[in-house]
């Protein structure tokens, strides 16, 4: 479903006048608007299932692959907190997977990324979700997706530590399995800490 605009300009209008502040004045006047319009498009990913969004993205090609794996890193993206509704930022994604026989165009990986992120999120259900539509789009079981990021409900309010960054990980299939296949990955994206550095 859509975002409702009307509802939302309606509810920033009343939360202003319940934070104190005059809706009406003429720094405000509009911002019901231009929130409404802000949600219709950084929360667009709530109208689509992992589903409905694997079967946008998901165009491969037939290409030699030799069962290694293909990692797409750094990919930006932000989302929002469900908890607070406050900005996850500085966020960067990394996906690697495994393909079989037919491989996804690299700019649909970021796609799918940017999607997930389009809605209330946990940084942990963003890498799950990222993992269950690439899995769906390009029909192999095996893939590890990376994230770091930072949450300003930690670094903005409550015990504002603004260094944190929050690391999480998802592994499936062959990733899963292999803890070899693990640390090559987290090299490949400079995240493994060697025995020396513990």
């Amino acid at each position: 479903m859509a975002v409702d605009q009307e509802k939302v300009r309606e509810h920033i209008r009343g939360i202003l006048e319940a934070i104190g502040e005059d809706p009406d004045r003429e720094g405000l006047r509009e911002t019901p608007d231009r929130i409404a319009r802000m949600y219709s498009e950084i929360f667009e990913g709530i109208q689509y299932t992992n589903d409905e969004i694997a079967n946008m993205f998901n165009k491969t090609f037939e290409a030699p692959t030799n069962n290694d794996l293909v990692l797409v890193k750094d990919i930006q993206i932000f989302s929002y907190c469900e908890h607070h509704m406050a900005l996850m930022y500085d966020m960067k994604v990394n996906v690697a997977y495994i393909p079989r026989e037919r491989v996804i165009g690299l700019s649909k990986i970021a796609r799918i990324a940017e999607m997930v992120g389009k809605r209330l999120q946990l940084q942990e259900r963003i890498g799950t979700d990222i993992a269950e539509i690439m899995e769906k789009a390009t029909q192999s079981p095996d893939v590890a997706v990376i994230i770091s990021g930072k949450h300003s409900c930690m670094t903005a309010r409550g015990i504002k530590n603004t260094p944190a960054v929050t690391l999480t990980n998802t592994f499936r299939g062959a990733f899963a399995e292999d803890k070899d296949l693990q640390d090559r990955v987290l090299r490949l994206i400079d995240l493994r800490v060697s025995r020396d550095d513990i």
